[in-house]
């Protein structure tokens, strides 16, 4: 009996001994996967990991905190784009003189390539404004008819109102009211109300030429644009329309350290839960903190510059060379679509897959304004772009060659349409000899082909005889195309019209 009993003994201890991995100073008491222990080496993309059965070495300890930190300063940079980009825009604006909501930077002249503005356009009115509705409380937008696509964006570009043609006025003109976050005062009747997450709001309108001038538009403002707290309706301030024709101007975000005091100013102007727990906890590790001070000491100086540095070159690879098949809009062109996803707030899967966050940083390192009008299929009303930068055999464009595109003919543009070109490094408009670095089929008399095609022109100089369809590069810069389609037809949707790509003329 004894003796059985120490058999069975001997066989539980030589099955518990038999681990599959025992540690360096003793065995355990059960079998011990591989897959969750760490050898006391470990060869990484950041260098070789040394562990003492587990525990890492202080010089490892080190090591791994850089990391932390700086992959997470690099995805503050990647996903803090758009509030930092609302707020460069704020800046920019205030610069101008721009800091009362009645006060409105008015392009009556249009935009020309003298200030920098992400993919800002030739051809359209531009009416740009700021609302403070933590000063003002609940404002109120009285917009004029006949007004295109006009937008209000929250202070992270997250959409809060459209106006105009795409909005519920129709076109018709209309009065809106924005209310701040957690307003419970009484609303008032005959408005369009939106609330806002945001105290800062940027008000975008666009106005059309008329006979390629922008007269109509200009008055239309200065008779009907009005801007004012509600608490003033029956004393409003007085418009002040101020020019940004021809003016020089930044309103473009830092892609070096400084991008992280800019995020700073929007974390301290705006409510806690303004953005979601998970990013401001992550921009907290950066020493981020709503009315805390933002004292980064030399070691963490150095990770804000290296993540930004980080982060600035991988949205840059996500802009030119997006690593998703839905970023072209044709499979057999190179033009790629500005709203990866059709969708404003790029869910993936109507957001069963979550938000496709390269998407959004692409779209937010080029352009501005979000809206349902520019990514929906709104035929005759809203607006659709495609983006080319590579020639058809994947090439990016060279500002010293010269390139030659075919526009078909009956563009499916109820409005307008217009090609743009843009600087690689600033996204703004390409600065030439030309003050407007494009061609609009409203504005502009092109050379038509005799079966209504058209054929565009880019290069350093004029080919002869094309002047008319030319538009000025810079040797040695690069440059990237926008093609805007403004009311958008069927033929644009379905694809069965569709422009060429862009070829190389020796």
């Amino acid at each position: 009996m004894l003796k059985a009993q120490l058999k069975r003994v001997s066989l539980l201890t030589g099955l518990l001994v038999s681990s599959s991995v025992l540690a360096t100073n003793g065995a355990y008491n059960t079998d011990i996967p591989s897959g969750i222990m760490t050898p006391d080496k470990v060869e990484t993309s950041i260098g070789t990991l040394s562990f003492k059965d587990g525990v890492p070495s202080e010089d490892t300890m080190n090591l791994l905190y850089n990391n932390l930190d700086t992959m997470r300063a690099t995805e503050v940079f990647l996903n803090a784009i758009p509030m930092a980009s609302l707020e460069a825009l704020r800046i920019g604006h205030e610069k101008m003189g721009i800091t009362q909501s009645n006060q409105v930077m008015l392009f009556d002249n249009l935009m020309d390539s003298n200030p920098l503005f992400l993919t800002g356009n030739t051809d359209t009115v531009y009416a740009s404004a700021f609302l403070d509705l933590e000063r003002d409380g609940p404002t109120v937008v009285e917009i004029p008819p006949g007004m295109g696509p006009t937008t209000v964006n929250d202070a992270f570009f997250r959409f809060v109102t459209d106006m105009g043609v795409v909005g519920p006025d129709k076109g018709e003109g209309g009065t809106y009211l924005i209310l701040p976050p957690h307003y419970d005062g009484e609303v008032p009747e005959g408005y369009h109300v939106s609330s806002s997450t945001s105290y800062v709001n940027w008000f975008i309108a666009r106005g059309f030429l008329k006979d390629g001038k922008t007269d109509a538009a200009v008055n239309a403002y200065h008779s009907g644009l009005k801007i004012y707290p509600l608490s003033k309706k029956d004393d409003q301030p007085k418009m002040t329309f101020i020019s940004g024709s021809g003016k020089s101007f930044n309103t473009i975000h830092a892609n070096n350290e400084h991008f992280y005091d800019e995020i700073k100013m929007v974390i301290d102007k705006e409510p806690i839960e303004f953005i979601d727990p998970e990013l401001r906890g992550l921009i907290a590790t950066m020493g981020i903190q709503k009315d805390k001070p933002f004292a980064p000491d030399e070691r963490m100086q150095k990770i804000l510059k290296d993540g930004a540095a980080l982060g600035n070159a991988t949205a840059r690879a996500l802009m030119f060379n997006p690593r998703t098949e839905n970023a072209y809009i044709w499979d057999d062109r190179q033009w790629k679509t500005a709203f990866i996803g059709n969708d404003y707030q790029w869910l993936i899967n109507e957001g069963n897959g979550g938000r496709n966050l390269d998407a959004r940083t692409y779209f937010f390192y080029m352009a501005t304004v979000n809206t349902p009008a520019m990514a929906l299929k709104m035929i005759g009303k809203g607006s659709q772009y495609a983006m080319i930068d590579k020639t058809e055999q994947g090439q990016f464009f060279d500002g010293g060659k010269n390139y030659m595109l075919t526009i078909p003919a009956n563009v499916p543009a109820k409005d307008f349409w217009s090609m743009v070109i843009y600087d690689t490094q600033t996204r703004s408009q390409l600065q030439t000899s030309q003050p407007f670095p494009s061609k609009n089929d409203k504005r502009d008399e092109m050379i038509e082909n005799p079966d209504g095609s058209v054929e565009l022109y880019f290069g350093p100089t004029a080919p002869k005889d094309k002047e008319a369809n030319w538009i000025q590069t810079v040797p040695e810069k690069g440059w990237f195309a926008i093609l805007r389609m403004y009311g958008p037809l069927e033929p644009w949707y379905d694809g069965s019209w569709k422009p060429s790509d862009m070829t190389e003329v020796k």
